[in-house]
């Protein structure tokens, strides 16, 4: 698992171990990590051309120290001073010593032009707001150049807290990070800035968890319900799905998809696509006599292609088993209903439906991701799945949130969700917890996506059809 941590807290364990250290030495460890990154992007550091981007912090710091080793090796390492009074002195003469120089500010343009590599050193992870005129012109001239750009610790004019990007940025291939993930590093719109993104370990002493969390293959087979020697159909877990609609019956057929190729032991389906349903996947066990009269199921899935049926969509939330809302469920489900259950509930919003719940635009969800899904958690006291290019998981009780980032554009299609909803409501019903379940099911889905797309376009029912394959992919 990989776990972000905020800044307050990377900065509390920075001050414990510079206490224990030698003066520098924490600075040199970090020098030490970026040159050896660098020289591994560069291929052949002799006679290579790298420009620094220095601004007034630690960051400074370690990038004028980690162009002193590279200059050691033979690379002609130029220092850009956006803040000169107040660059770090120490790394400034290790670089003059080791052969580099600074530029003189009428050549700095053509400089970062002629690089191979351009080191970003200019914003460290306190920084708020995007880049100033004075950064952001070289900032600039480095995107458009043909040289890779390296960012330390975080790329500039990102927030290190929030993934939020207010203003310029710099936008790297590669990011040298230190001591622990940030979370803006793996959240979007900050990640696409990232380029990708190499850890080096200084020591730091971290807290047990962090403040948030991105599960990776080992953990997520370790969340994956298995049948036993003993297990039948409800042992595995039957989950309802009242979804679809005269104008929307491919919704159901999606829905129950997802549900059936993520392992239910059965799916019983409500709703007016019935003969659809029945035609594509004869094992559903269908009821016209609504979720209350349909069964025994351990978890609902509600609202994907509902259309108006608020009243299918209350039933559901009266259920005392796990309940998933989705689509039109968000829109009709009643927010007191939602806050008074007992029993776990799922809410799945892609930002334009998060932004309609909260009562402000899209575009503010989509630049404040972080911040969206932990309200929409909070008001509805409920654990959410905010979907996107990385999906976000809160629960309503706070806690580390969980970010998933095995998608791919490609599931940019219709019907994907219903999908996931399926996918995620039959793992609520094998007893994976609303977090678990959501966690699990985001990262399956964005990996069937990309196995179904395999960089052409998928339609949804081919991404259903490649939930095994990930399954497999993930336990093996």
């Amino acid at each position: 698992m990989r776990s972000a941590y905020s800044v307050e807290t990377v900065r509390a364990a920075e001050r414990a171990l510079m206490a224990r250290l030698p003066e520098g030495a924490l600075m040199q460890r970090a020098a030490a990590g970026l040159a050896a990154a660098c020289a591994e992007l560069l291929g052949r550091v002799y006679g290579s051309r790298v420009v620094l981007l220095v601004g007034s912090g630690d960051n400074g710091g370690d990038a004028l120290y980690a162009g002193a080793r590279l200059a050691r090796r033979g690379a002609g390492v130029t220092a850009v001073l956006l803040a000169p009074e107040r660059a770090h002195a120490g790394g400034l003469t290790a670089l003059r010593r080791a052969g580099g120089s600074v530029a003189a500010s009428a050549a700095v343009d053509e400089l970062i032009e002629r690089a191979d590599l351009v080191v970003d050193g200019i914003v460290g992870i306190g920084g708020k707001g995007g880049l100033r005129p004075e950064a952001a012109a070289p900032a600039g001239v480095a995107e458009r150049s043909r040289a890779a750009v390296v960012a330390v610790d975080l790329p500039s004019g990102v927030e290190a807290d929030t993934g939020e990007v207010r203003g310029a940025a710099i936008r790297a291939d590669l990011t040298v990070t230190f001591g622990t993930y940030k979370p803006g590093l793996l959240i979007d719109p900050a990640r696409a800035y990232a380029g990708v993104v190499r850890l080096v370990d200084i020591g730091l002493e971290l807290p047990a968890e962090g403040d948030l969390q991105a599960l990776q293959h080992a953990d997520v087979a370790r969340l994956l319900p298995v049948p036993a020697a003993e297990s039948d159909k409800y042992r595995r877990g039957v989950v309802g799905i009242a979804a679809g609609s005269a104008r929307y019956p491919g919704a159901a057929v999606l829905a129950v998809s997802g549900a059936l190729r993520g392992g239910a032991g059965a799916v019983r389906y409500v709703g007016p696509a019935a003969q659809a349903v029945i035609a594509r996947f004869p094992e559903t066990l269908v009821s016209d006599r609504g979720p209350a009269k349909a069964g025994r199921v351990q978890a609902w899935v509600a609202g994907p292609g509902a259309g108006d049926d608020a009243a299918t969509v209350a039933e559901v939330l009266d259920a005392d088993v796990p309940v998933l809302l989705d689509a039109d469920g968000l829109r009709l489900a009643e927010r007191d209903a939602v806050r008074g259950r007992t029993a776990p509930t799922l809410m799945t919003p892609h930002a334009g439906e998060a932004a309609a719940l909260l009562g402000v635009r899209r575009e503010e969800v989509e630049a404040a991701r972080l911040a969206a899904v932990r309200e929409l958690a909070a008001v509805y006291r409920a654990t959410v799945l905010l979907k996107g290019s990385t999906t976000l998981v809160a629960d309503a009780g706070g806690g580390p949130v969980r970010v998933n980032a095995t998608g791919t554009s490609w599931l940019a299609t219709a019907g994907s969700g219903d999908v996931l909803s399926g996918l995620a409501g039959s793992l609520l019903a094998a007893g994976l917890s609303a977090r678990d379940a959501g966690s699990a099911a985001a990262y399956l889905h964005g990996l069937a996506g990309r196995f179904a797309a395999d960089g052409a376009p998928a339609g949804a029912h081919d991404v259903a059809a490649r939930i095994p394959d990930a399954w497999r992919n993930v336990r093996d």
